[in-house]
């Protein structure tokens, strides 16, 4: 497992677990290394790299910070200002850049921060640039032959620029309303923003499509973004929506990269509910190439159920929209996602993209004439139940026998009524034991069967 960087970027509290100088190393050693890559082969120009950004007050340091980094090692820095995660990977893969930086901690409180690393086709870093990062942040970088103690500084005319680049972020705007097919006239539209990077970029495209958009939580401060609002806290969207006789409601996290839905009852349209709509309308279309959906093993045991009565085939990664994405790449896949809303549409997009996702629900919304509820009606999202148990070797509880018997006599019970999924906390001494089943009560009961288990065989350390 890497040192600094998750699935999701690098990634803590600003200035405790992330800090300016972290992101002065990385911007040192990105600018440095992209402008040694193009100056070995050939090329005398420097890195360009865009940076985007979401509305947290530390968002501004890291920018700075790491702008300082790339300039001083030779690389030009474009920099988009306040705008989505998506954007950045669209920029990034259609405007030629050597990468992209996103700052953003996506869903979490504002006090956090994160750096998420892009390649120049749009997409998630890949390990071995990771690993060369986090070498340099250690100290120990070997790389080209050589062993890196520092790095050189650019000197007089190949110091690096700092570029204005907002005109990236209006053509990706551009590009979103060139993909609304149809005209949203008449429909009442309600956006939660979360204060966040989607604050003053969602409503411009649904304005621009016909529809009349009302928007909430749309007035950042720095210190409000994902506050009781957006994707994670989205009961202030179903009462408006409720309340207003809002058509549909859509909800964003802190730097847009995931949405999750309100249908016209206030009823929360989760990304299982998007990820089956919209594959049930590409496979009507004969656009559902390969005829899979791609989830991560946390989508309900409802939406399996679901593709198995539409005959459409699906594949399970971990969690993470980047192994979604990967597996997708890799067999040829349109469309995947995660319950939590991040949804890929990859004919569109490298990344999960909130505001293209809900323009894809709009889309089905149009084309039917139906309104969502209608749309989701026929998918029975199952009960759930999911007990952390902390734990003082995850390894060890997994492979416990009597830990794994107990956890084929829930899954032979269960038979094709539900599921159990037993699984690791990357990032924590958990073991995450999950039933779905027909009933809370069912799930609670079985549950409890695994977790009494982990308890008498000593595991559980609470």
């Amino acid at each position: 497992m890497a040192k600094y960087f998750g699935t999701d970027g690098f990634r803590g509290e600003a200035n405790v677990g992330l800090t300016a100088d972290h992101a002065y190393a990385i911007g040192r050693f990105l600018g440095w290394y992209y402008s040694e890559r193009k100056r070995r082969s050939g090329v005398d120009e420097p890195a360009r790299i865009v940076i985007g950004k979401d509305t947290r007050r530390s968002s501004y340091m890291f920018e700075y910070s790491l702008v300082s980094g790339l300039v001083a090692s030779g690389a030009d820095a474009y920099l988009l200002h306040v705008t989505t995660t998506p954007s950045v990977a669209y920029v990034a893969r259609v405007d030629g850049f050597d990468c992209g930086i996103m700052i953003s901690a996506s869903h979490n409180p504002y006090y956090d921060n994160g750096i998420k690393l892009i390649n120049s086709m749009g997409e998630k870093m890949d390990e071995e640039t990771i690993s060369l990062v986090e070498a340099y942040l250690d100290g120990d970088l070997t790389l080209f032959d050589q062993k890196w103690t520092a790095l050189p500084f650019a000197h007089r005319d190949h110091i690096g620029r700092t570029v204005d680049y907002v005109s990236g972020r209006n053509r990706y705007l551009g590009y979103l309303i060139s993909l609304g097919v149809y005209s949203f006239k008449g429909m009442k539209v309600a956006l939660d923003c979360a204060n966040g990077s989607a604050w003053n970029l969602a409503k411009a495209v649904f304005d621009a499509l016909g529809a009349k958009t009302y928007v909430i939580n749309a007035e950042p401060n720095g210190l409000n973004i994902n506050l009781n609002a957006g994707s994670t806290h989205i009961e202030g969207l179903q009462k408006y929506v409720k309340e207003n006789g809002m058509d549909v409601g859509f909800a964003y996290d802190g730097d847009a990269d995931r949405c999750m839905a309100v249908d016209e009852n206030g009823n929360v349209v989760s990304g299982d509910h998007i990820l089956y709509l919209y594959a049930k309308y590409m496979k009507e279309r004969g656009k559902l190439l390969t005829n899979t959906v791609v989830t991560t093993v946390m989508s309900n045991f409802g939406l399996y159920k679901a593709f198995d009565e539409l005959g459409i085939g699906y594949a399970k990664t971990k969690v993470g929209d980047k192994y979604v994405y990967e597996y997708m790449m890799q067999n040829n896949c349109r469309i995947g996602g995660e319950q939590s809303g991040h949804i890929i549409f990859s004919k569109y997009a490298s990344t999960g993209d909130g505001i293209l996702t809900s323009l894809k629900v709009m889309e089905v919304m149009m084309a039917k004439k139906a309104k969502l509820s209608q749309l989701v009606a026929d998918l029975k999202i199952y009960p759930q139940v999911l007990v952390n148990v902390r734990v003082a070797d995850k390894q060890a509880a997994q492979n416990d026998p009597d830990v794994q018997a107990a956890v084929k006599a829930v899954a032979d019970s269960l038979g094709d009524t539900g599921r159990i999924l037993v699984r690791e906390s990357g990032t924590e001494p958990l073991i995450r034991v999950m039933v779905e089943a027909e009933s809370h009560e069912k799930c609670q009961a079985l549950v409890d069967q695994v977790v009494n288990v982990l308890r008498q065989k000593g595991h559980s350390v609470s």
